[in-house]
């Protein structure tokens, strides 16, 4: 089987607005948060000017799973209400939509699904912003995103030994590209300058008892990463469903009725088709 160190790759996978695979609204988007500086009014600027983009926008905000329901009719009120860090992840995970479609179906689901279940526990536990945490499962797996772009027959060699040795994806992208989803995704949440917490969640979501700036957000992510693999939402490069860390699962102190609240969340998110509406 052939291997790469992806470690090697890192500064070229980190200057995602050269790659040639990525597309054009993603490249634009990357640039655009990578900003130094960059502010609400900029970023309200920019989405306003795209039709498309700011349809996009209006409609994942007034979905089910940001839980403002056909309450905001303009990209200015919805970057007010949510915060630089927020629109931000928003707007990246928009831009991955198409390339998860097209690249490696089910991720996408896989993604909202982790959004709207991580926001749910997030409200139970009385976080003050439960929207960021809704973005952190949206983007937890945005590394992934970028391996199948950039190494797409490996990442595929990648599920087929998942598949075929019964092992997570996770261990089976350590043997072909010598690191993970997980990190990968760190070095671009870096680079985009995602707050510390964010950057935290993507890397250690599924291994949480690592984690040193932000316990409760990780744990909320692995725990809603799980519960949405066992719901059979999406498909994240793997079938199967991991034991849940102990220490985050006592950390969440979810009853069994706390837990079939978020699942009925979840389902309510659910179209005809068994995907999910947005």
């Amino acid at each position: 089987m052939e291997r790469i160190d992806i470690r090697t790759q890192r500064a070229k996978l980190e200057n995602i607005n050269a790659l040639p695979t990525a597309p054009g609204t993603f490249k634009r988007i990357s640039q655009v948060i990578g900003k130094p500086g960059i502010t609400l009014s900029e970023i309200s600027e920019f989405v306003s000017k795209d039709p498309a983009l700011t349809t996009k926008v209006l409609k994942m905000i007034n979905s089910a799973i940001y839980g403002f329901p056909g309450r905001i009719s303009s990209v200015s009120h919805a970057i007010m209400l949510l915060g630089l860090n927020v629109v931000k992840g928003l707007l990246l995970g928009i831009s991955v939509f198409e390339i998860m479609q097209q690249l490696m179906g089910g991720l996408w689901d896989h993604s909202v699904g982790c959004a709207a279940v991580a926001r749910a526990i997030a409200e139970k536990k009385g976080i003050k912003d439960p929207e960021e945490v809704s973005v952190a499962g949206l983007l937890h797996d945005i590394g992934k995103v970028i391996m199948v772009m950039e190494y797409a027959p490996l990442y595929e060699e990648a599920i087929n030994q998942a598949a075929s040795r019964r092992v997570p994806i996770f261990d089976a992208e350590r043997e072909v590209f010598q690191e993970t989803h997980a990190v990968v995704g760190m070095w671009l949440a870096e680079k985009w300058r995602f707050p510390p917490n964010l950057v935290d969640v993507i890397q250690y979501h599924h291994r949480p008892g690592l984690t040193k700036k932000a316990p409760l957000e990780t744990a909320i992510v692995h725990f809603s990463d799980l519960l949405v693999r066992a719901r059979g939402f999406g498909f994240s490069g793997d079938s199967l469903v991991p034991a849940v860390h102990p220490p985050s699962f006592e950390l969440l102190a979810l009853s069994e009725d706390d837990i079939l609240e978020v699942l009925d969340k979840l389902e309510a998110c659910r179209d005809e088709e068994g995907g999910l509406t947005l």
